[in-house]
């Protein structure tokens, strides 16, 4: 499947109220694309930094619901935020991994989780319930079941390598205009 495939079907089950943070590169620009919304924040330039914003998101309100929409490189790079989160033990917390095995936004460069398995690892942290798969006929199912969770899930869900679709464009909205954005919907 491809990364737009997963991004979408797990896009398409999203609860309504719930806050995605999407990290940076190819996977921001692809959920913008796909659905855009208030309630969307996307990470720009700074790598592995969306599960600790989600985080914070669900600190600061406990009956938010918080999604991180990852990438195998943005996990690696961050992985500290797993135990972080794991310790926590927000409720409503589900965290995807769209895992191709490459940092796709720099170049392509492989990654390393073709050798260890994120969603082992996030199980190890403390998630409460991590699972993987490979088909696309499971995401939708599978991330419906990461949202009824009670305690943070880990959903890695392989993708083929390969880059974004002609004519997805950038994020056009400033960080200070995706704050605000952001901001609002929380007040509501």
């Amino acid at each position: 499947m491809t990364r737009e495939e997963a991004i979408r079907e797990v896009a398409g089950v999203v609860p309504q109220d719930t806050v995605i943070v999407a990290s940076n590169g190819h996977i921001s620009r692809v959920l913008y694309s796909i659905k855009d919304r208030p309630q969307n924040f996307y990470m720009i330039g700074s790598m592995g930094l969306a599960p600790s914003i989600a985080l914070g998101v669900c600190l600061a309100q406990p009956k938010r619901r918080a999604a991180v929409f990852d990438g195998d490189g943005n996990v690696l790079m961050g992985m500290g935020s797993l135990a972080q989160i794991a310790v926590r033990r927000p409720s409503r917390f589900a965290h995807f991994c769209f895992d191709n095995s490459r940092h796709a936004s720099t170049g392509g460069q492989r990654t390393i989780s073709d050798r260890v398995d994120l969603s082992a690892v996030a199980r190890a942290a403390g998630y409460a319930w991590a699972k993987r798969t490979e088909k696309l006929e499971e995401v939708s199912s599978l991330a419906k079941e990461a949202f009824s969770q009670e305690g943070p899930a880990f959903l890695l869900i392989k993708v083929a390598p390969g880059g974004l679709p002609k004519g997805t464009a950038r994020v056009d909205l400033t960080p200070e205009q995706m704050t605000d954005r952001l901001r609002e919907a929380l007040a509501r």
